[in-house]
Protein backbone atom coordinates (compact mmCIF):
# COMPACT_ATOMS: atom_id res chain seq x y z
CA UNK A 1 0.00 0.00 0.00
CA UNK A 2 1.93 3.78 -1.33
CA UNK A 3 2.32 5.82 1.59
CA UNK A 4 -0.37 8.70 1.97
CA UNK A 5 -0.26 12.50 1.94
CA UNK A 6 -2.06 15.37 1.51
CA UNK A 7 -1.56 16.71 -2.31
CA UNK A 8 0.85 19.36 -2.99
CA UNK A 9 -0.15 20.47 -6.55
CA UNK A 10 1.41 24.25 -6.87
CA UNK A 11 -0.08 24.58 -10.59
CA UNK A 12 -3.80 23.59 -9.27
CA UNK A 13 -5.75 27.08 -9.86
CA UNK A 14 -7.40 28.55 -6.89
CA UNK A 15 -10.66 30.13 -6.39
CA UNK A 16 -10.08 32.69 -3.55
CA UNK A 17 -12.99 33.22 -1.23
CA UNK A 18 -15.41 35.58 -2.57
CA UNK A 19 -15.64 37.97 0.70
CA UNK A 20 -12.77 39.85 2.57
CA UNK A 21 -14.23 38.70 5.89
CA UNK A 22 -13.92 34.70 4.96
CA UNK A 23 -9.62 35.35 4.76
CA UNK A 24 -9.79 36.05 8.48
CA UNK A 25 -11.02 34.27 12.02
CA UNK A 26 -13.48 36.75 13.55
CA UNK A 27 -10.94 37.08 16.18
CA UNK A 28 -8.46 38.61 14.18
CA UNK A 29 -6.70 41.96 15.68
CA UNK A 30 -7.58 43.25 12.02
CA UNK A 31 -11.27 43.31 12.60
CA UNK A 32 -10.59 45.17 16.12
CA UNK A 33 -8.76 48.01 14.31
CA UNK A 34 -11.14 48.36 11.63
CA UNK A 35 -13.62 48.71 14.23
CA UNK A 36 -11.94 51.39 16.59
CA UNK A 37 -10.93 53.18 13.01
CA UNK A 38 -15.11 53.23 12.36
CA UNK A 39 -15.56 54.95 15.45
CA UNK A 40 -12.65 57.48 15.56
CA UNK A 41 -13.39 61.57 14.40
CA UNK A 42 -11.06 61.28 11.07
CA UNK A 43 -12.13 64.77 10.15
CA UNK A 44 -8.71 65.96 10.64
CA UNK A 45 -7.28 63.87 7.67
CA UNK A 46 -10.15 64.60 5.28
CA UNK A 47 -9.89 68.01 5.91
CA UNK A 48 -6.50 67.86 4.26
CA UNK A 49 -8.39 67.20 0.73
CA UNK A 50 -9.94 68.90 -1.52
CA UNK A 51 -13.99 69.21 -1.78
CA UNK A 52 -14.63 69.73 -5.18
CA UNK A 53 -13.20 66.61 -5.90
CA UNK A 54 -11.45 67.63 -8.77
CA UNK A 55 -7.39 66.14 -9.25
CA UNK A 56 -6.37 62.37 -8.64
CA UNK A 57 -8.10 60.36 -6.39
CA UNK A 58 -6.46 60.00 -3.24
CA UNK A 59 -6.31 56.76 -1.05
CA UNK A 60 -9.28 56.80 2.03
CA UNK A 61 -8.05 58.20 4.72
CA UNK A 62 -9.77 55.89 7.13
CA UNK A 63 -7.78 52.95 4.80
CA UNK A 64 -4.27 54.81 5.68
CA UNK A 65 -5.21 54.96 9.80
CA UNK A 66 -5.88 51.49 9.67
CA UNK A 67 -3.10 50.41 8.03
CA UNK A 68 -1.06 52.65 10.53
CA UNK A 69 -2.99 51.80 13.30
CA UNK A 70 -2.23 47.82 12.61
CA UNK A 71 1.24 48.07 11.65
CA UNK A 72 2.39 49.93 14.46
CA UNK A 73 0.24 47.13 17.09
CA UNK A 74 2.43 44.75 15.37
CA UNK A 75 6.03 46.65 15.39
CA UNK A 76 6.07 47.14 11.46
CA UNK A 77 6.88 50.99 11.60
CA UNK A 78 8.56 50.98 7.93
CA UNK A 79 7.06 52.58 4.79
CA UNK A 80 8.67 49.54 2.77
CA UNK A 81 7.98 47.30 4.50
CA UNK A 82 4.35 48.53 5.21
CA UNK A 83 4.49 48.17 1.09
CA UNK A 84 5.65 44.47 0.84
CA UNK A 85 2.70 43.31 3.81
CA UNK A 86 0.25 45.01 1.73
CA UNK A 87 1.31 42.16 -0.94
CA UNK A 88 1.89 39.02 1.06
CA UNK A 89 0.12 39.16 4.14
CA UNK A 90 -3.39 38.56 4.35
CA UNK A 91 -4.51 40.83 7.59
CA UNK A 92 -2.57 43.88 5.66
CA UNK A 93 -4.57 43.01 2.58
CA UNK A 94 -8.01 42.81 4.62
CA UNK A 95 -7.47 46.84 5.92
CA UNK A 96 -6.47 48.11 2.47
CA UNK A 97 -9.30 46.12 1.14
CA UNK A 98 -6.49 44.43 -1.68
CA UNK A 99 -4.69 47.38 -2.67
CA UNK A 100 -0.91 48.43 -1.93
CA UNK A 101 0.10 51.43 -1.77
CA UNK A 102 3.68 51.99 -2.44
CA UNK A 103 6.24 53.02 0.13
CA UNK A 104 5.99 56.79 -1.06
CA UNK A 105 2.46 57.04 -0.96
CA UNK A 106 2.66 55.57 2.60
CA UNK A 107 5.07 57.91 4.01
CA UNK A 108 4.11 61.02 2.57
CA UNK A 109 0.69 59.88 4.22
CA UNK A 110 2.60 59.81 7.61
CA UNK A 111 4.00 63.30 7.13
CA UNK A 112 1.24 65.19 6.09
CA UNK A 113 -0.92 63.99 8.72
CA UNK A 114 2.02 63.73 11.57
CA UNK A 115 -0.01 66.05 13.97
CA UNK A 116 -3.36 64.36 13.53
CA UNK A 117 -2.04 60.84 14.15
CA UNK A 118 -0.53 61.71 16.88
CA UNK A 119 -3.96 63.31 17.83
CA UNK A 120 -5.44 59.70 17.55
CA UNK A 121 -4.36 59.04 21.27
CA UNK A 122 -6.59 60.63 23.20
CA UNK A 123 -9.61 58.78 21.01
CA UNK A 124 -8.49 55.47 21.32
CA UNK A 125 -8.27 56.32 25.22
CA UNK A 126 -11.77 56.91 25.32
CA UNK A 127 -12.01 53.52 23.77
CA UNK A 128 -10.07 52.50 26.56
CA UNK A 129 -12.34 53.91 29.38
CA UNK A 130 -15.95 52.95 27.50
CA UNK A 131 -14.77 49.30 27.71
CA UNK A 132 -14.00 50.07 31.33
CA UNK A 133 -10.12 49.64 31.51
CA UNK A 134 -9.19 53.18 32.30
CA UNK A 135 -8.67 53.12 36.17
CA UNK A 136 -6.92 55.90 37.95
CA UNK A 137 -6.71 55.40 41.37
CA UNK A 138 -2.89 54.71 41.15
CA UNK A 139 -0.84 55.84 38.07
CA UNK A 140 2.91 55.96 37.09
CA UNK A 141 5.17 58.65 35.80
CA UNK A 142 8.39 57.52 34.02
CA UNK A 143 10.84 57.98 30.69
CA UNK A 144 12.46 55.64 28.62
CA UNK A 145 15.49 57.11 26.22
CA UNK A 146 14.78 55.65 22.65
CA UNK A 147 17.41 56.17 19.75
CA UNK A 148 17.04 58.55 17.21
CA UNK A 149 17.54 58.24 13.60
CA UNK A 150 20.54 59.51 14.02
CA UNK A 151 24.45 58.53 15.24
CA UNK A 152 26.47 60.47 17.56
CA UNK A 153 29.02 60.49 15.20
CA UNK A 154 27.06 63.17 13.08
CA UNK A 155 27.68 65.65 16.37
CA UNK A 156 29.58 68.49 15.11
CA UNK A 157 30.80 71.79 16.62
CA UNK A 158 30.08 75.48 15.52
CA UNK A 159 33.51 75.43 13.60
CA UNK A 160 32.99 72.27 12.11
CA UNK A 161 29.76 73.08 10.54
CA UNK A 162 31.02 76.62 9.59
CA UNK A 163 34.23 74.99 7.78
CA UNK A 164 31.51 72.57 5.72
CA UNK A 165 29.37 74.83 4.58
CA UNK A 166 32.63 76.88 3.07
CA UNK A 167 33.90 73.93 2.41
CA UNK A 168 30.83 72.93 0.47
CA UNK A 169 30.23 76.22 -1.41
CA UNK A 170 34.01 76.19 -2.70
CA UNK A 171 33.18 73.09 -4.30
CA UNK A 172 29.78 74.14 -5.84
CA UNK A 173 31.63 77.69 -7.34
CA UNK A 174 34.59 75.34 -8.55
CA UNK A 175 32.30 72.96 -10.25
CA UNK A 176 30.18 76.24 -11.38
CA UNK A 177 33.39 77.71 -12.95
CA UNK A 178 34.63 74.44 -14.33
CA UNK A 179 31.46 73.79 -16.14
CA UNK A 180 30.98 77.64 -17.30
CA UNK A 181 34.45 79.17 -17.35
CA UNK A 182 33.99 82.83 -17.53
CA UNK A 183 30.51 82.86 -18.89
CA UNK A 184 27.50 84.10 -16.80
CA UNK A 185 25.64 80.86 -16.58
CA UNK A 186 22.17 81.84 -17.43
CA UNK A 187 21.50 78.54 -18.20
CA UNK A 188 21.42 77.17 -14.13
CA UNK A 189 17.72 76.31 -12.22
CA UNK A 190 15.85 79.40 -11.30
CA UNK A 191 16.33 78.68 -7.91
CA UNK A 192 20.04 80.01 -8.08
CA UNK A 193 19.54 82.41 -10.52
CA UNK A 194 19.38 84.99 -7.72
CA UNK A 195 20.98 88.88 -7.14
CA UNK A 196 24.15 88.51 -4.93
CA UNK A 197 27.23 86.07 -4.78
CA UNK A 198 26.78 83.14 -3.15
CA UNK A 199 29.64 83.20 -1.31
CA UNK A 200 28.62 86.31 0.65
CA UNK A 201 25.29 85.08 1.27
CA UNK A 202 26.72 82.30 2.70
CA UNK A 203 28.45 85.00 4.94
CA UNK A 204 25.55 87.19 5.26
CA UNK A 205 24.20 83.48 6.88
CA UNK A 206 26.75 82.94 9.05
CA UNK A 207 26.57 86.04 10.76
CA UNK A 208 22.57 86.29 10.70
CA UNK A 209 21.25 85.17 14.26
CA UNK A 210 17.47 85.32 14.44
CA UNK A 211 15.44 87.35 17.25
CA UNK A 212 14.15 84.34 18.80
CA UNK A 213 14.32 80.45 18.18
CA UNK A 214 11.63 78.92 16.27
CA UNK A 215 9.42 76.44 17.76
CA UNK A 216 11.17 72.92 18.34
CA UNK A 217 8.40 71.69 15.89
CA UNK A 218 10.18 72.83 12.97
CA UNK A 219 10.75 69.78 10.70
CA UNK A 220 14.23 68.81 10.13
CA UNK A 221 15.28 69.68 6.16
CA UNK A 222 16.18 66.54 4.18
CA UNK A 223 18.84 68.62 2.53
CA UNK A 224 22.38 68.20 4.13
CA UNK A 225 22.95 72.12 3.83
CA UNK A 226 19.93 73.20 4.75
CA UNK A 227 20.27 71.31 8.29
CA UNK A 228 23.71 72.48 8.36
CA UNK A 229 22.74 76.28 8.32
CA UNK A 230 20.25 75.37 10.84
CA UNK A 231 22.07 73.57 13.69
CA UNK A 232 24.79 76.43 13.08
CA UNK A 233 21.72 79.00 13.58
CA UNK A 234 20.95 77.21 17.12
CA UNK A 235 24.45 77.16 18.16
CA UNK A 236 24.68 80.42 17.74
CA UNK A 237 20.88 81.30 19.33
CA UNK A 238 21.87 79.24 22.63
CA UNK A 239 25.62 80.68 23.20
CA UNK A 240 23.45 84.55 22.82
CA UNK A 241 20.78 83.72 25.22
CA UNK A 242 23.11 81.65 27.54
CA UNK A 243 25.68 84.90 27.55
CA UNK A 244 22.99 87.42 28.21
CA UNK A 245 21.56 85.45 31.19
CA UNK A 246 24.99 84.64 32.56
CA UNK A 247 25.40 88.63 32.45
CA UNK A 248 22.11 89.15 34.21
CA UNK A 249 22.41 86.79 36.79
CA UNK A 250 26.15 88.44 37.38
CA UNK A 251 24.55 91.76 37.64
CA UNK A 252 21.89 90.50 40.09
CA UNK A 253 24.38 89.16 42.22
CA UNK A 254 26.47 92.05 42.04
CA UNK A 255 23.20 94.11 43.56
CA UNK A 256 22.67 92.34 46.50
CA UNK A 257 18.74 92.12 46.00
CA UNK A 258 16.85 89.19 46.84
CA UNK A 259 14.04 88.12 45.08
CA UNK A 260 11.87 89.36 47.28
CA UNK A 261 13.05 93.14 47.01
CA UNK A 262 15.09 93.00 49.60
CA UNK A 263 18.48 93.86 50.76
CA UNK A 264 21.06 90.49 51.51
CA UNK A 265 24.58 90.18 51.79
CA UNK A 266 26.50 90.58 48.75
CA UNK A 267 29.30 88.88 50.29
CA UNK A 268 26.76 85.55 49.36
CA UNK A 269 27.74 85.72 46.02
CA UNK A 270 31.44 84.51 46.91
CA UNK A 271 30.05 81.15 47.50
CA UNK A 272 28.35 80.51 44.01
CA UNK A 273 30.68 78.88 42.00
CA UNK A 274 31.30 80.79 38.58
CA UNK A 275 29.52 79.63 35.33
CA UNK A 276 31.72 78.13 32.96
CA UNK A 277 30.03 79.83 29.34
CA UNK A 278 31.15 77.01 26.50
CA UNK A 279 32.86 79.03 23.70
CA UNK A 280 30.81 79.13 20.45
CA UNK A 281 32.64 77.44 18.27
CA UNK A 282 33.07 74.16 21.10
CA UNK A 283 29.25 74.01 21.00
CA UNK A 284 28.36 70.60 19.47
CA UNK A 285 25.09 69.76 17.74
CA UNK A 286 23.61 66.51 15.80
CA UNK A 287 23.37 67.93 12.18
CA UNK A 288 21.68 64.84 11.11
CA UNK A 289 18.64 65.84 13.81
CA UNK A 290 18.96 68.56 15.47
CA UNK A 291 16.44 67.98 17.84
CA UNK A 292 17.94 64.97 19.43
CA UNK A 293 20.16 65.21 22.49
CA UNK A 294 23.19 62.84 23.55
CA UNK A 295 21.56 61.15 26.65
CA UNK A 296 22.95 58.85 29.55
CA UNK A 297 21.60 55.66 30.06
CA UNK A 298 22.63 53.10 32.13
CA UNK A 299 23.73 51.39 28.89
CA UNK A 300 25.74 53.88 28.07
CA UNK A 301 25.01 57.21 26.11
CA UNK A 302 22.45 56.71 23.18
CA UNK A 303 21.50 59.84 20.58
CA UNK A 304 18.19 60.38 20.91
CA UNK A 305 15.16 61.13 22.88
CA UNK A 306 13.48 60.92 26.53
CA UNK A 307 10.28 59.54 25.86
CA UNK A 308 7.96 59.76 28.29
CA UNK A 309 4.58 57.92 29.71
CA UNK A 310 1.84 58.23 32.20
CA UNK A 311 0.29 54.86 33.09
CA UNK A 312 -2.42 52.95 35.35
CA UNK A 313 -2.05 49.73 37.28
CA UNK A 314 -4.03 48.00 34.35
CA UNK A 315 -1.15 49.29 32.11
CA UNK A 316 -3.24 52.15 29.98
CA UNK A 317 -0.78 54.88 28.61
CA UNK A 318 -3.17 57.97 29.51
CA UNK A 319 -0.11 60.72 28.57
CA UNK A 320 2.71 60.31 25.99
CA UNK A 321 5.31 62.99 25.05
CA UNK A 322 8.67 63.68 24.02
CA UNK A 323 11.53 65.32 26.05
CA UNK A 324 14.80 66.28 25.48
CA UNK A 325 16.53 66.20 28.58
CA UNK A 326 18.70 63.49 30.27
CA UNK A 327 17.03 63.76 33.21
CA UNK A 328 13.96 63.72 34.42
CA UNK A 329 13.49 66.14 36.69
CA UNK A 330 11.66 69.04 34.91
CA UNK A 331 8.97 66.31 33.82
CA UNK A 332 6.81 65.76 36.76
CA UNK A 333 3.86 68.35 36.75
CA UNK A 334 4.08 68.74 32.84
CA UNK A 335 2.96 64.84 32.34
CA UNK A 336 0.95 65.00 35.24
CA UNK A 337 -0.84 67.92 33.65
CA UNK A 338 -0.65 66.20 29.74
CA UNK A 339 -2.53 63.33 31.75
CA UNK A 340 -5.24 65.58 32.73
CA UNK A 341 -5.99 66.89 29.21
CA UNK A 342 -5.70 63.28 27.32
CA UNK A 343 -8.22 62.37 30.40
CA UNK A 344 -10.31 65.47 29.64
CA UNK A 345 -9.99 65.24 25.98
CA UNK A 346 -11.28 61.34 26.64
CA UNK A 347 -14.26 62.60 28.24
CA UNK A 348 -12.87 60.78 31.42
CA UNK A 349 -14.49 62.65 34.43
CA UNK A 350 -12.25 60.74 36.97
CA UNK A 351 -9.59 63.05 38.55
CA UNK A 352 -6.04 60.97 39.64
CA UNK A 353 -5.12 60.02 43.24
CA UNK A 354 -1.50 58.79 43.98
CA UNK A 355 1.02 59.71 41.34
CA UNK A 356 4.47 57.50 41.71
CA UNK A 357 8.02 58.28 40.09
CA UNK A 358 11.16 57.06 40.70
CA UNK A 359 14.04 59.40 42.36
CA UNK A 360 14.77 60.89 38.88
CA UNK A 361 12.10 62.99 39.16
CA UNK A 362 12.25 64.58 42.89
CA UNK A 363 11.90 67.79 42.83
CA UNK A 364 10.56 69.98 45.88
CA UNK A 365 8.54 72.24 44.10
CA UNK A 366 6.87 70.31 41.41
CA UNK A 367 5.91 67.69 44.64
CA UNK A 368 4.78 70.41 46.53
CA UNK A 369 2.70 71.38 43.59
CA UNK A 370 0.66 67.88 42.73
CA UNK A 371 -0.05 68.09 46.33
CA UNK A 372 -1.39 71.98 46.54
CA UNK A 373 -3.83 70.39 43.40
CA UNK A 374 -5.28 67.22 45.94
CA UNK A 375 -2.70 64.88 44.57
CA UNK A 376 -0.45 62.37 46.77
CA UNK A 377 2.98 62.38 45.20
CA UNK A 378 4.64 59.46 46.18
CA UNK A 379 8.51 60.31 44.44
CA UNK A 380 11.73 58.56 45.95
CA UNK A 381 13.48 60.92 47.50
CA UNK A 382 16.62 58.50 46.64
CA UNK A 383 17.72 56.06 44.11
CA UNK A 384 17.12 52.52 45.36
CA UNK A 385 20.81 51.74 45.78
CA UNK A 386 21.27 54.60 48.38
CA UNK A 387 20.00 53.35 51.90
CA UNK A 388 21.23 56.11 54.18
CA UNK A 389 19.94 59.85 53.90
CA UNK A 390 21.82 62.77 52.02
CA UNK A 391 23.38 64.95 54.78
CA UNK A 392 22.76 67.82 52.57
CA UNK A 393 19.28 67.54 51.74
CA UNK A 394 17.76 66.46 55.79
CA UNK A 395 14.52 67.91 56.71
CA UNK A 396 11.53 69.41 55.12
CA UNK A 397 9.62 67.56 52.16
CA UNK A 398 12.68 65.13 52.26
CA UNK A 399 12.68 63.60 55.58
CA UNK A 400 8.90 63.29 55.18
CA UNK A 401 8.64 61.35 52.03
CA UNK A 402 11.13 58.89 53.52
CA UNK A 403 8.74 58.21 56.46
CA UNK A 404 5.81 57.52 54.34
CA UNK A 405 8.12 55.38 52.07
CA UNK A 406 9.04 53.60 54.93
CA UNK A 407 5.35 53.10 56.02
CA UNK A 408 3.82 49.87 55.45
CA UNK A 409 1.47 51.51 52.65
CA UNK A 410 3.47 53.68 51.14
CA UNK A 411 6.35 51.25 50.75
CA UNK A 412 2.96 48.69 48.80
CA UNK A 413 1.93 51.41 47.03
CA UNK A 414 5.70 52.62 45.51
CA UNK A 415 6.60 49.06 44.72
CA UNK A 416 4.00 48.91 42.15
CA UNK A 417 5.39 51.60 40.58
CA UNK A 418 8.08 49.31 38.40
CA UNK A 419 5.33 46.48 37.81
CA UNK A 420 3.16 49.26 36.43
CA UNK A 421 5.06 51.26 33.66
CA UNK A 422 8.65 49.06 33.01
CA UNK A 423 6.61 46.29 31.36
CA UNK A 424 5.03 48.97 29.03
CA UNK A 425 8.24 50.03 28.19
CA UNK A 426 9.74 46.46 27.59
CA UNK A 427 6.59 45.69 25.34
CA UNK A 428 7.00 49.16 23.08
CA UNK A 429 10.97 48.77 22.89
CA UNK A 430 11.38 44.87 22.85
CA UNK A 431 8.34 42.95 21.85
CA UNK A 432 7.24 45.76 18.90
CA UNK A 433 11.21 46.37 17.85
CA UNK A 434 10.78 50.17 18.50
CA UNK A 435 14.16 50.47 19.73
CA UNK A 436 14.51 53.14 17.53
CA UNK A 437 12.83 56.24 16.32
CA UNK A 438 12.09 56.15 12.14
CA UNK A 439 11.57 59.30 11.77
CA UNK A 440 13.50 62.51 12.45
CA UNK A 441 12.84 65.80 14.31
CA UNK A 442 10.54 66.67 17.41
CA UNK A 443 7.34 67.00 15.91
CA UNK A 444 7.71 63.53 13.83
CA UNK A 445 9.43 61.70 16.84
CA UNK A 446 6.07 62.51 18.84
CA UNK A 447 4.24 61.76 16.37
CA UNK A 448 5.39 58.42 16.61
CA UNK A 449 5.91 57.74 19.92
CA UNK A 450 2.32 58.68 20.28
CA UNK A 451 1.05 56.47 17.82
CA UNK A 452 3.41 53.81 19.90
CA UNK A 453 1.54 54.66 23.15
CA UNK A 454 -2.14 54.43 21.03
CA UNK A 455 -1.54 51.10 19.31
CA UNK A 456 0.07 49.83 22.65
CA UNK A 457 -3.59 51.05 24.58
CA UNK A 458 -5.45 48.88 21.03
CA UNK A 459 -3.54 45.76 21.91
CA UNK A 460 -4.91 46.16 25.47
CA UNK A 461 -8.44 46.58 24.62
CA UNK A 462 -8.09 43.66 22.04
CA UNK A 463 -6.95 41.47 24.33
CA UNK A 464 -9.82 43.02 26.83
CA UNK A 465 -12.30 41.77 24.34
CA UNK A 466 -10.74 38.41 23.47
CA UNK A 467 -11.08 37.72 27.81
CA UNK A 468 -14.56 38.51 28.02
CA UNK A 469 -15.39 37.32 24.80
Amino acid sequence: MPQNFVGCDREQELLLPPSLREWLPEDHLAWLVLEAVGELDLSAFYRAYREDGHGRAALDPAMMVALFLYAYAIGVRSSRAIERRCRDDVAFRVIAANRAPDHATVARFRVRHEHALAELFAQVLALCARAGLVRLGVVAVDGTKIAAAATHHATRSFEEIAREILAQAAELDAAEDELHGDARGDELPVELRVAGDRRKRLREAKQALDAEREADARPVARDRVQRLRECRRRLAEDFELERRLIAEHDAWLAAGIASDGSRRMTGARHNIKPYRLTELGDRRINVTDPDSRNLKTTRGWVQGYNAQAVVTEQQIVIAAEISTESLDTANLRPMITAAEEELHAAGVSDGLDVVLADAGYWTNSAIEALAAEGLRPLVAPDADRRKEPRPGRRGGLYDFMRRVLATDLGGELYRRRQATIEPVFGQIKANRRADRFLRRGRSAVRSEWRLLATTHNLLKLYRHRLATA
